[in-house]
Parts: C-alpha cells; sequence; structure tokens
C-alpha cells in the first residue's frame, strides 16, 4: 500500500512539472498556428500547384516549342533519315498548335479544375479551423472534468475511510464498505479514462499546430461565444450553395463535360505551324545524291490534318461522355449531403441544447440534496458518508452537464462550417 502510495506521489510530481513548463496557448493562436502547420492545407497547396501547372501545359500546346539539336552521321551511299530528319551538324525544330478545337476543350477542363483546387483549399481551410476547434475546445471541457474527477477521487476516497471505520464499529456491514470501495474504483477508472483523452487531444492539438503537447494550456475566456443558429427555414439550400465542397464537385462535373466534348472534338480538322532549318555537310553525300547542295537548308507551313475514320478516338469520347455524367451525378449527391447534413446538425442542436438543459435541470438538483442532506446530518437521519456520496453525485451531474454542453458546442462549430460562418467565429 506504502509503495501505491508512493508511486501516485510520484506521477503527481511529475505531472506538476509538466502543466509548470505548460504556456497559455490562447484559441484564436491555436486556429492561426493549426492553419500554418496543417498537413491537410499542404497537400491542398500542392494539388493547386499541380492543377496550375496542368493548366499552363494545355495552353501552352499553342505557343511555340522550339528544339535544337544535333544529326551527325557518316553516310555511305544514299543519305539516310535519322528519327524522320535528314543527318545534319546542327538542326533546329518549331512547332504548335494553330486550329485544334479540341485541344481548346481541354484548355477550359484545365482551367476549371484549376479553379477547383482553390475551392478545395477553401474547403481543407475551413476543415483545419474546424479540428483545431473542435480539439481545442474540448481539451478544455476535460481539463475542467479532470480537477472535477480528482475532487471526486478525494471525496470517495474520505467515504470509503468513513465506511470502513462504521465497519470497525460494527455501524454498518461488509456490503456498504464494498459498496463503498466500488464508488471510488469507479471514479478512478473516469479519471483514468480521462486523463488518456486529454492526453489524446494535447498529442491532436500539437499536431495541428507545432506546439508540443507538453507546453499545450487552454484558455477558457479566450474561446469566442458560438452564435445562436440562424432561424432560416431555407438555410439548408444556403449551406449547398454557398459550400466549397458543392463547389468543387460542380467545377468537376463542368470540367469532365469539357474534357468529353474535346474528345469529340478530337475527329475535327486540326492545324499546327510547322518550322525546320538543317546546317548540312558534304560528307552526308547530299552532293552526290542531289542536283545542288547547300549547307542551310528551311522549311517554313503549315500541316493540315483530317480525320476521316479514328475508331480509337470515338471510343474514348463515348468513355469521356459517361465521366461526365458520373461527375454530374456525383455534384448532385454532393450538394444532396451537405443539405442532409445541415439539416441534421440544426436538428442535433436543438436536440443538444435539450440534453444540456435535462443535464443542468438534474446539477441543480444534486446541488439541493447536499442540503437535504446536511439538515438530516443535524438532525441525526444520516452522517458525513451520505454527505459525501451527494457530493460525488453532484460531481457527476456536472459531469454529464459539462459532456453535454460540449456535444451542443461542437454541432454549433458543425454547422457554422456548414454555412461558411466558421471563419469569422474563429478568427474574430
Amino acid at each position: 500500500m506504502k509503495r501505491i502510495q508512493r508511486i501516485c506521489v510520484l506521477l503527481a510530481v511529475i505531472a506538476t512539472c509538466v502543466y509548470a513548463s505548460a504556456e497559455p496557448l490562447p484559441f484564436r493562436r491555436a486556429i492561426e498556428l493549426a492553419l500554418r502547420h496543417s498537413t491537410i492545407m499542404g497537400a491542398a497547396a500542392a494539388d493547386q500547384i499541380r492543377a496550375r501547372a496542368a493548366y499552363l501545359e494545355a495552353r501552352g500546346t499553342y505557343i511555340p516549342s522550339a528544339t535544337v539539336g544535333s544529326g551527325l552521321a557518316k553516310s555511305w551511299g544514299f543519305p539516310l533519315s535519322i528519327e524522320g530528319s535528314a543527318p545534319s551538324v546542327v538542326n533546329m525544330n518549331v512547332q504548335s498548335m494553330v486550329v485544334n478545337f479540341g485541344q481548346r476543350e481541354f484548355v477550359k477542363a484545365a482551367r476549371t479544375e484549376w479553379d477547383s483546387s482553390n475551392l478545395n483549399t477553401e474547403d481543407k481551410r475551413q476543415q483545419a479551423v474546424l479540428d483545431a476547434a473542435v480539439a481545442y475546445v474540448q481539451l478544455d471541457r476535460v481539463q475542467s472534468q479532470l480537477a472535477l474527477l480528482r475532487q471526486q477521487q478525494e471525496a470517495a476516497q474520505r467515504a470509503e475511510q468513513i465506511t470502513a471505520q462504521r465497519v470497525k464499529a460494527g455501524v454498518e456491514s461488509q456490503v456498504d464498505e464494498t459498496r463503498s470501495r466500488l464508488n471510488s474504483a469507479r471514479v478512478r477508472l473516469r479519471l483514468a479514462e480521462t486523463e488518456g483523452l486529454a492526453d489524446e487531444l494535447r498529442t491532436q492539438l500539437s499536431q495541428l499546430t507545432g506546439v508540443p503537447a507538453a507546453r499545450i494550456e487552454t484558455v477558457t475566456e479566450s474561446i469566442p461565444a458560438l452564435p445562436a443558429p440562424p432561424d432560416d427555414p431555407d438555410l439548408a439550400q444556403k449551406a449547398a450553395t454557398t459550400s466549397p465542397l458543392v463547389k468543387v464537385a460542380d467545377n468537376t462535373a463542368v470540367a469532365r463535360e469539357f474534357r468529353a466534348l474535346g474528345e469529340h472534338r478530337m475527329l475535327y480538322p486540326s492545324i499546327d505551324f510547322v518550322a525546320q532549318y538543317g546546317l548540312f555537310a558534304k560528307y552526308n553525300n547530299y552532293d552526290e545524291f542531289f542536283r545542288t547542295f547547300q549547307r542551310h537548308n528551311g522549311v517554313l507551313g503549315i500541316v493540315i490534318r483530317f480525320n476521316f475514320f479514328n475508331a480509337a478516338q470515338r471510343a474514348r469520347a463515348e468513355a469521356a461522355d459517361a465521366e461526365a455524367v458520373k461527375a454530374r451525378k456525383d455534384a448532385e449527391d454532393a450538394r444532396n449531403k451537405v443539405t442532409n447534413e445541415t439539416l441534421k446538425l440544426r436538428r442535433g442542436i436543438t436536440q443538444f441544447a435539450a440534453a444540456r438543459d435535462v443535464a443542468q435541470l438534474e446539477y441543480q438538483l444534486a446541488q439541493s440534496n447536499i442540503d437535504v442532506v446536511k439538515a438530516r446530518i443535524q438532525s441525526g437521519q444520516a452522517n458525513v458518508r451520505d454527505e459525501e456520496n451527494a457530493r460525488l453525485e453532484e460531481d457527476d451531474k456536472y459531469a454529464v452537464f459539462l459532456d453535454s454542453s460540449f456535444q451542443m458546442e461542437k454541432a454549433q462549430m458543425q454547422l457554422l462550417r456548414a454555412t461558411g460562418e466558421l471563419d469569422k467565429w474563429a478568427l474574430r
């Protein structure tokens, strides 16, 4: 028993040292750090750069591209070609699209996908704010619960000691002592579970903000008050209209439709600009097989293509049509999900508010019960252990009240994200 007490004292000292080194982390500061260190924000930024590069690549086909090289070779007999060009000391090729109806649609698709990446970055930004806000608020509530549970542990230990003394005095039975020990064990279990949850939340907040977990200490006063849910019957429809997730799905569908149209128009005629220059040498036998020879040679013109029959391209166009239809259905599904989720959150807030009110009233009754037990003690109808049990019940009801309050606040934050109002609340 003494060894266990020493271990508990040592753990308490270590915890005191850890929390002594913690620094207050205001709510707004935590959100700002989360936006800087968020991994999902970094991934979204990389996708944005990739989408922009894809757009520039598609558009760049209309900008002449030039390559300079050499096709040095020794010829025997008639000068054969090297990779489709005559052997040359220096050669330069210039080529670009002039008219290509399919590529024009591909450029539009790439531009739409770039816009989608910007919207996706905004969606990930809101998700990072929500993750940090929920973790911060929950950690703050859990810290309050820990302080309460430590008080409960002390009260349960006192009740256990009082019961043990009354059992020795023959006033109460062994069953009462077992029941008292069970209450203490339950409090220790809840305390251990809550401490584990606090560690998980600190680790999560540390990963989001980049602040070491041991240095994180929430500031309750820095958490802004959540606004009341708007009483708007069209709230779900407005959320679907403003949701970045829905906009991304719509843009994706538009981009797929552009690509499908482009695949069909790849069957249209196309015109390319071409230019070529070559510096020839006599050792390639040009002067023997051609009437005249000159060192500097060039060509300038256009290439016109007509796709009279291309079964593979028609199949690609049909596949692109199917992908466009699927993307449009996915966009409708995303809109429906956002609408349903917003309605669910709005109704959930009402339910959580009712649950919080019930928990608050039960807590007030538990507080009143303590006064009743004190009066009974004075009249000799109760003892000190009854008072400690009443305080344990009060603490339990308060813990339920804290938990129901957090559930409602979490639903409110999720609703703010769905309606695009999260930044105004979290960063004000």
